[in-house]
């Protein structure tokens, strides 16, 4: 039986609290669109559209990588992490494989970042480091955490640096995660569709961590039923949506209408 952590990866994200959690949908686009032009916008982009945490993208290979077909989607098979200096690989957080649909704007922009990639590789000529890494530098070596994670600061000071005042919160790439969560959440999806999304190791992770917004979802439910029940119906589909009554009606000496 798994049993939920106590610790950081339990807690309830900050930066998304009530007053600012209304913007997150606006703040992960203009997010989006500032890093557009960057190199490494595939990156962020999958990072907010697909929930994944950054060691999972930084291990991501292109043989896991499904761009045709109908059902588009990346294979998350390990994580990237720093141990005294050194880029370390090995498995999930869960130790788990999971498969992570992505939608038709996420395959443009892989599909653009394959292209400049291979174009990068071309003009390191003999420097180029081989590997099947989606995510490089320049010259082919692995990405290392600390790239990612400076680079989503910057670009939250840059667009906030271009306005009177500050638009954005601060932001780390791992709160990419967390407004995927909390939007998929808002818009009524499963819970436990959204646990297997994320990789948590079980649903009682996820209601822990984003009680906060399945609380307010809570609220409206009481005014949705009433809406429902409260709304005038014609008899006539009542008697349509009870199958029995139907037989009942269609051949009184039905089974159905002998019981």
């Amino acid at each position: 039986m798994n049993t939920p952590p106590s610790g950081p990866s339990a807690r309830r994200p900050t930066l998304w609290s009530r007053s600012t959690r209304s913007g997150t949908r606006r703040s992960c686009a203009r997010s989006s669109n500032a890093v557009s032009t960057h190199r490494l916008y595939a990156f962020f982009r999958l990072a907010a559209y697909t929930g994944a945490r950054r060691g999972e993208l930084l291990h991501l290979r292109w043989d896991d990588v499904e761009l045709d077909g109908g059902h588009p989607h990346i294979v998350v098979r390990g994580s990237v992490t720093m141990v005294e200096g050194r880029r370390v690989e090995g498995t999930t957080k869960t130790g788990r494989v999971r498969m992570v649909g992505i939608d038709a704007g996420t395959v443009a922009a892989l599909r653009e970042h394959a292209g400049r990639q291979a174009k990068e590789r071309e003009r390191a000529c003999g420097s180029w480091v081989e590997g099947g890494h989606v995510f490089r530098m320049e010259i082919g070596s692995p990405l290392f955490p600390d790239v990612a994670g400076s680079l989503m600061r910057r670009t939250v000071e840059a667009i906030n640096a271009c306005q009177d005042k500050p638009v954005l919160p601060p932001m780390r790439l791992h709160d990419l995660r967390h407004v995927h969560a909390t939007l998929l959440l808002k818009a009524g999806i499963p819970v436990h569709v959204v646990a297997a999304r994320l990789g948590h190791a079980d649903p009682a992770i996820t209601l822990r961590v984003y009680a906060h917004v399945l609380r307010d979802q809570a609220v409206e439910v009481a005014q949705i039923f009433a809406a429902v029940v409260d709304q005038p119906v014609d008899p006539d589909q009542l008697v349509l949506a009870n199958p029995l009554a139907s037989r009942s009606d269609a051949d009184p000496g039905s089974e159905g209408a002998s019981r």
